[in-house]
């Protein structure tokens, strides 16, 4: 993926999300639609799902950093800290408990405040890939599951994120 597809790609899935939010109220942006994975007595609201993309994408644009700085694991998922092998549910209780600490920090808030939250994330992820080459952004990213494994190809899977969450929220049938 190019730099100008990637832009593109980023671009439009944040306008859609954006477009989306402000088209509901903030009664419904508040209620709750899915029970956590970590913790299902804990019910995360449509606002949660959207917080939660500055998390991951965060989390994706410091695997990248890691790589760049030399890093063998900077993806960091395949083993547990003492470098030992870890199994897939092994790797996704450590993720779902890491997600629904993020949830609970930032539960409760505003349309506005998540809005300012994601928009930092992203602002991150372009100031990244302004700052790679078009070499960098094809180059593997060791580890990484996500879209092709190249670089940027994991920074543009953010979109893609945003599209898988507001898919669970609106499944749940809550906000038709």
């Amino acid at each position: 993926m190019n730099r100008t597809e990637i832009e593109i790609k980023l671009h439009e899935s944040r306008v859609w999300l954006l477009e989306i939010l402000s088209s509901l109220g903030e009664d419904k942006l508040q209620q709750p639609v899915t029970p956590s994975e970590h913790d299902p007595t804990n019910y995360w609201t449509p606002l949660d799902h959207v917080a939660h993309l500055a998390l991951i994408e965060d989390n994706f644009e410091q695997m990248v950093r890691r790589h760049f700085a030399g890093s063998t694991n900077p993806v960091g998922l395949l083993t547990n800290e003492k470098g030992e092998p870890q199994s897939r549910e092994q790797i996704m209780i450590r993720l779902h408990a890491m997600t629904d600490e993020f949830q609970r920090e930032h539960h409760g808030a505003s349309l506005s405040e998540v809005i300012a939250l994601t928009a930092s994330a992203r602002a991150r992820t372009l100031r990244l890939v302004s700052e790679l080459s078009d070499e960098q952004l094809i180059e593997k990213l060791p580890g990484a599951p996500w879209a092709d494994g190249t670089i940027g190809g994991v920074l543009a899977v953010n979109a893609d994120h945003a599209t898988m969450h507001w898919t669970w929220v609106t499944d749940t049938k809550l906000l038709n």
